[in-house]
């Protein structure tokens, strides 16, 4: 598969070896889809915890339930905790989903220009609601806004497979601060960085083999 991925951010992140690997063994191609961060983050709660299929069958299940044509968080807010349980969300899910829908009516978030915000101001304005941590909101800047400088240290994926290729020993807060030393090499392309590293967990490429 030909990337669609600009060929100066590829050039950029070839300066690293490591990156590099990856760029000419890991296909990548980004899908830019409309901006739907409400949608994404209800999603993105549905799916905490669950294999990608059953996270499927559960998304749709919870889109099923309600009329098209209506409000669509009125609607979700007018259901129990019981109701949404029925759908197979957990009591936890079901009141974080409703959590989201009561933060975006207050501050009426719905019709929010995301692209004026920056990544600092939108990660502490959507952790406010509970139920939606730093790692969820990460996320949400790099497949819903298409930000391309975000460092999601949190993601296991990411973590593992950066301390893998850069043999990095050290734990816990030094962990976390040479792993952001690794990567200022990336800037100000970190996500595709990332997005390279998630997609070496779906090719034969093994990560840990000395190229």
């Amino acid at each position: 598969m030909k990337t669609n991925i600009r060929p100066d951010i590829i050039s950029h992140l070839k300066k690293d070896e490591k990156i590099s690997i990856l760029i000419d063994y890991c296909p990548l191609h980004i899908h830019k889809q409309p901006i739907a961060v409400f949608d994404d983050l209800i999603r993105s709660i549905v799916s905490q915890q669950l294999s990608t299929t059953a996270a499927a069958t559960i998304y749709k299940r919870f889109l099923n339930a309600f009329e098209k044509n209506e409000n669509i968080s009125a609607q979700i807010l007018n259901k129990t905790l019981d109701e949404l349980r029925s759908l197979g969300l957990s009591y936890q899910k079901a009141g974080y989903i409703q959590n989201v829908v009561r933060h975006f009516d207050e501050y009426r978030l719905y019709e929010t220009d995301w692209n004026k915000w920056s990544d600092e101001d939108i990660i502490h304005e959507l952790t406010k609601i509970k139920g939606v941590g730093k790692w969820t909101v990460e996320m949400i800047l790099m497949f819903s806004l298409y930000r391309e400088d975000v460092l999601p240290l949190d993601d296991l994926i990411i973590r593992n497979h950066m301390i893998s290729l850069y043999d990095v020993r050290s734990e816990k807060k030094q962990l976390i601060s040479d792993l952001t030393e690794i990567a200022e090499k990336w800037r100000p392309y970190r996500t595709y960085a990332c997005r390279y590293l998630w997609a070496a967990k779906d090719t034969q490429f093994n990560i840990n083999k000395e190229e």
